[in-house]
């Protein structure tokens, strides 16, 4: 007997590459995306074409931030490899996720209150608005992501089946968040 793979059926189920979650969780991936390019490309610009633009001393915090979201990364990949008869350790490890997270978005408000602190506000200079728009838009796609977790705790909690496809377009999407934050700092630390 040959093994041989068979295309899924018209009208099947959806597999987890092919479902509508997690093809809009690559469309928001992709505006996103667009978005913070374009603010990374008008700072480079905005740097170049003033003599305005001083450096700031970035707050130590965002270091500690981005240590928690990575680690918030971490615990959702956990909480993904659970197996299906252990929900409650997956909801566990959720909620963990949630709760880096939610620490993530405390540390962003202390770094804004520190930014505060140096007299740096929104419209100080040029360089401190770029400052406080990626980090601020940033979190509220985090706080985005902080909803979706629930979402996915909640249909957990409900259901007697793990729902992977609802995890891995949450996991996308976390993850992408992760990445684009090292991004940030990178370009906040070497920019600003």
């Amino acid at each position: 007997m040959s093994s041989v793979a068979l295309k899924p059926e018209r009208g099947s189920q959806p597999t987890a590459q092919t479902s509508p979650a997690l093809s809009g969780v690559w469309v928001a991936v992709a505006a996103i995306t667009m978005s913070f390019a374009a603010f990374t490309s008008s700072l480079i610009i905005r740097q170049a074409s003033g003599n305005d633009w001083r450096h700031l001393a970035l707050p130590g915090i965002l270091y500690l931030n981005t240590m928690v979201l990575l680690a918030s990364s971490l615990t959702l990949e956990i909480a993904r490899r659970k197996q299906i008869s252990e929900l409650a350790g997956t909801r566990s490890w959720l909620y963990l996720t949630l709760a880096l997270g939610s620490a993530f978005l405390v540390g962003q408000g202390v770094a804004w209150r520190q930014m505060r602190g140096q007299g740096l506000y929104l419209a100080t200079s040029p360089n401190s608005s770029f400052f406080y728009v990626l980090t601020v838009l940033h979190a509220l796609h985090v706080l985005g992501g902080l909803l979706g977790f629930l979402y996915v705790i909640r249909r957990t909690a409900r259901a007697s089946v793990w729902r992977a496809v609802t995890a891995d377009a949450a996991a996308v999407y976390w993850h992408f968040l992760a990445g684009l934050w090292v991004y940030l700092l990178l370009v906040l630390r070497t920019r600003l």
